[in-house]
């Protein structure tokens, strides 16, 4: 038997009491009369920006605009020509260090904490993480009001790997002084895509 199996026996064996799972079934979980507008205010609230798209738009020019003065741009969405640098033809993740923005694409929102879900769709999922400044281009008909909905729609595809992201990195461990992209992106700008 192994050491782990030993642990979990021991720890069976001295089981006192045992209690049920609680009956969820009757949770009622928040409802947004306008989910959009509450992921606006609350992408705003955890030190993100939200730019709503306008139908015709060029979305490089609006990047450009965005982020001037952006000179490593990393995507492999194809509608994003600007970019410099592709995660699907790097040789390895750290090739992707330096990269000042960061284009990705999100499935849906959640309105109640303003995340995003981000499967992985690029080889190299480091972009997501390592760039300086994030964008998430994300259809503005696919925000959910909560994280009940959200895990429902929960899809993984063959890379296997998915992240929920909400606004710019930030920390508070050291000496309590907030600090912005101590573990990923300094900014996230959501680009809420028109239908």
């Amino acid at each position: 038997m192994s050491s782990k199996e030993d642990i979990l026996k021991k720890y069976r064996a001295n089981i006192r009491e045992q209690f049920d799972m609680p009956d969820l079934s009757d949770l009622q979980a928040v409802k947004y009369p306008e989910p959009v507008v509450q992921f606006i205010n609350m992408t705003k609230s955890v030190g993100g920006q939200v730019v709503e798209v306008d139908p015709g738009r060029d979305v490089n020019t609006l990047i450009r605009e965005l982020y001037p003065d952006a000179k490593e741009i990393a995507s492999n969405l194809p509608e994003i020509t600007i970019a410099t640098r592709n995660p699907d033809t790097v040789g390895r993740a750290r090739d992707l260090n330096g990269t000042d923005v960061g284009i990705i694409r999100g499935k849906f929102g959640v309105a109640e904490n303003a995340c995003i879900w981000v499967p992985q769709q690029m080889k190299e999922k480091a972009v997501c993480f390592i760039s300086e400044n994030l964008i998430i281009l994300l259809p503005k008909s696919q925000i959910v009001n909560n994280m009940h909905e959200a895990y429902r729609r929960i899809e993984f595809n063959d890379y296997g790997y998915g992240s929920f992201i909400s606004g710019p990195s930030k920390t508070a461990d050291i000496a309590q002084v907030l600090v912005m992209g101590a573990q990923a992106a300094r900014s996230v700008t959501v680009l809420l895509m028109p239908e």
